[in-house]
């Protein structure tokens, strides 16, 4: 299970594909575009973030009990990041503590409930992405989502930022499964080919270290 972690914008749905073509494998997506609650969050954020978290904390666990019925798998969000954007909408005011602590409770009782010889719930590689709030900002004009943009709503500047270096504090305290992270302003994978090639390189070199993943016989043997 290899999992993309990163802020808006970092080219985890794009690396996701990638790497499930590249290892012929099942790749499963954040719900975003078939969402029905970010529209509304982003028109309303401090009357819909905690019911916004509350439904990607249900997706993602079903996604996790799907994932781990295939032998290989690649899901574009980790489920770790979740607690990272919510505290961060509460930081901002757009939910109580009490909320914080509805959610974190239940996430923590969620987790324990997938008995451990059944499902696997930490991934065996996570990969974070990492670009410049320049070119978050940049890719997030560009997918042109109307919810998601700075003319429509200023005070989107501030969650934007605040978020983009929140998620470099995130990465080195993460420690629940091996981890690697990719330069996306360096290594434009999204738009450069050359750098693909690199980035799937470097995932491969990363993936031959860890002996539970051997079995993926490195990356570019799937060609």
């Amino acid at each position: 299970m290899i999992v993309l972690a990163g802020t808006i914008g970092a080219g985890k749905t794009s690396l996701t594909t990638l790497l499930a073509q590249r290892l012929h494998t099942k790749a499963f997506y954040e719900s975003v575009d078939d969402n029905p609650v970010l529209p509304f969050f982003y028109k309303d954020p401090k009357k819909y973030a905690f019911l916004l978290q509350i439904y990607f904390l249900n997706k993602r666990l079903a996604q996790l009990k799907l994932a781990d019925q295939q032998s290989e798998s690649v899901m574009d969000r980790s489920i770790f990041e979740d607690s990272l954007l919510f505290h961060l909408n509460a930081d901002l005011g757009r939910a109580t503590e009490t909320e914080v602590g509805v959610y974190d409770s239940l996430m923590k009782n969620m987790m324990q409930e997938l008995p451990h010889t059944t499902y696997k719930k930490k991934p065996d590689l996570l990969i974070h992405i990492n670009i410049s709030f320049e070119t978050m900002l940049t890719r997030i004009q560009k997918r042109n989502r109307p919810y998601e943009q700075i003319d429509q709503d200023p005070t989107l500047y501030n969650y934007y930022h605040e978020l983009n270096q929140r998620y470099n504090t995130w990465y080195e305290s993460y420690h629940e499964s091996p981890k690697m992270q990719i330069n996306g302003d360096s290594l434009d994978f999204v738009e450069d080919e050359l750098a693909r090639k690199k980035v799937l390189t470097l995932i491969e070199q990363k993936l031959d270290t860890l002996p539970r993943l051997n079995q993926l016989n490195a990356v570019g043997n799937h060609n």
